[in-house]
């Protein structure tokens, strides 16, 4: 990814226990790797569905005075008009793509997949699912924002995407990314795709992390999405 793909570690993968039917792409946080959150999959998965945990290519990263870190794309500030990383944004989603696409070779259809992220995760799994032409079954997007939002027209996205189901959840005292992105981001979504597909769920007394009770949401919006086939 972004040059530097040839060492890029593989995903962290929780594989299906009998022949994978499904799939989950989840996207970690600035600075984090894919393993905790493979750690956390395998502790809610079902066992049809793939869990892949990708691990962020590092990069230098603004926000943090320019030091090298895991990161999708670069973070310039975190205020909701902060100037954003065009061209990194939609390389991101272009990987994504890939992975997509991957999986899809591997005998998975792309509407028996779930993309999903946390924080910046949770950014490029919104834009990636919004701009693709894949057909996805659904979004997990956890304690995020949509980026590039601007650059969305205004009314529904055209597409195989205007209809996808979108669980968003956010910890109602994240220090980080305030619940106010992610109420702003429910309503922008809710004009881009079927509101009605849109479920914005939020947790007292979470920060910018996840709780166990966010972990049964994802699973039971996951498993209603991608049940067993056949």
């Amino acid at each position: 990814m972004c040059g530097n793909n040839m060492s890029a570690p593989l995903p962290a993968i929780v594989p299906a226990a009998r022949k994978a039917t499904a799939a989950v792409i989840f996207l970690h946080g600035l600075g984090d790797t894919g393993h905790g959150w493979a750690q956390a999959f395998a502790g809610i998965k079902s066992s049809h569905i793939k869990y892949i945990c990708p691990h962020a290519p590092i990069m230098p990263v603004s926000l943090n005075m320019n030091m090298a870190m895991p990161s999708w794309f670069d973070i310039i500030g975190l205020s909701p008009d902060a100037q954003e990383d065009d061209t990194g944004i939609k390389q991101a989603a272009e990987n994504i793509k890939a992975l997509i696409d991957q999986e899809v070779k591997n005998g998975i259809p792309s509407d028996r997949i779930v993309v999903g992220g946390f924080s910046q995760g949770g950014a490029l799994s919104l834009y990636t699912a919004l701009t693709t032409h894949q057909k996805l079954a659904g979004v997990v997007a956890l304690s995020c924002w949509l980026p590039l939002r601007s650059s969305f027209q205004q009314g529904p996205i055209s597409g195989v995407n205007k209809d996808i189901s979108i669980l968003q959840c956010h910890g109602e005292c994240d220090p980080l990314v305030p619940l106010m992105f992610g109420s702003l981001t429910v309503e922008k979504l809710k004009t881009l795709v079927n509101p009605a597909n849109v479920n914005f769920k939020t947790y007292g007394g979470m920060v910018h992390s996840s709780c166990s009770q966010e972990m049964m949401d994802v699973k039971q919006f996951i498993d209603k999405l991608l049940p067993p086939v056949g």
